[in-house]
């Protein structure tokens, strides 16, 4: 039989033999496959550039060639003068927008997540206070964020009450902390409820009470979806920040406009922009990156 099965081997001497255990080889198919899939990403990469040239380039042009264009760089683009005031504006950045991220970011979180679990809650005696976190979340996402920081910065003082602050920073914050608790809350609402109800089920069954099955099932899962979703609130709270500068906060806003009203020159404005996106576009990046991680996890696990 061994020798039948040799001679028939032998017939075939001109082909390459596979052996089972030997290095596997791409096919003459798989090879032009691989060959045609890198044409075309070239191709479509030199499309991409040739038409991010034309498109920013003919923009580019228009700007330039604009008849005020020399007016509008002197006014908005002298960088003699923004490196001069840039100090003054890293300073208000880092003494009060970063300070007031800081802190309102941590209550924020805080407050969110309490709102989310009374509005998630089942019980008959949390009924009153899910009709107000219900209604705090409808009113203060209803109101513009500038109205809610005009209210309170100037309300609270006009009260009069005693052992009440009246520090416009303090009140800045209390601000920003009222407005972004009621859309954080809703955004981890929306990460419990996407949580099975058999998820559970199966962790009651187990014999977790309530708060444990809160605790070690459902807010993990939740809080992961929701993660790409939260950092674009931070990152959208680190330039609200700057809302708090018309209460008279120094913040960076604030030394921009102070140094721009001294010269009529706008270009503290746009060092200040520069500092912002310096923080927020790292950020941005990470959340698309986190986002992108997280769609790929649904997807492998069958879930999207």
């Amino acid at each position: 039989m061994s020798q039948e099965v040799g001679r028939s081997n032998g017939g075939n001497s001109g082909a390459a033999p596979y052996s089972f255990g030997g290095e596997w080889q791409p096919s003459p198919i798989e090879l032009g496959r691989r060959a045609s899939r890198k044409a075309k990403s070239r191709r479509n990469g030199l499309i991409a550039a040739l038409s991010s040239l034309l498109v920013l380039g003919t923009l580019a042009i228009v700007v330039v060639t604009s008849p005020g264009w020399k007016v509008l760089s002197a006014t908005f683009f002298d960088w003699g003068y923004g490196f001069e005031v840039l100090p003054k504006i890293l300073t208000g950045f880092f003494q009060s927008n970063v300070i007031l991220t800081l802190i309102a970011a941590t209550s924020v979180g805080i407050l969110g997540l309490t709102i989310a679990l009374i509005r998630t809650s089942r019980s008959p005696a949390l009924t009153p206070f899910r009709i107000l976190a219900t209604g705090y979340v409808d009113a203060f996402r209803g109101i513009p964020m500038l109205l809610i920081i005009l209210l309170v910065g100037f309300g609270i003082p006009a009260l009069q009450i005693r052992g009440v602050t009246n520090d416009v920073f303090v009140l800045g914050i209390i601000a920003v902390i009222i407005t972004y608790s009621a859309y954080v809350a809703e955004v981890i609402r929306s990460g419990i409820l996407t949580v099975h109800p058999s998820q559970r089920a199966a962790a009651r069954s187990l014999g977790l009470s309530n708060f444990q099955t809160l605790r070690y099932v459902v807010l993990p899962q939740a809080l992961r979806r929701v993660t790409p979703p939260l950092l674009n609130d931070l990152v959208a709270l680190i330039k609200d920040t700057g809302l708090v500068s018309i209460l008279g906060v120094t913040d960076a806003i604030r030394a921009a406009q102070i140094e721009t009203s001294r010269t009529f020159n706008y270009t503290p404005y746009v060092m200040a922009a520069l500092v912002f996106l310096i923080v927020t576009i790292p950020l941005t990046r990470y959340t698309d990156r986190t986002l992108r991680k997280s769609i790929e996890r649904q997807n492998a696990q069958g879930q999207a």
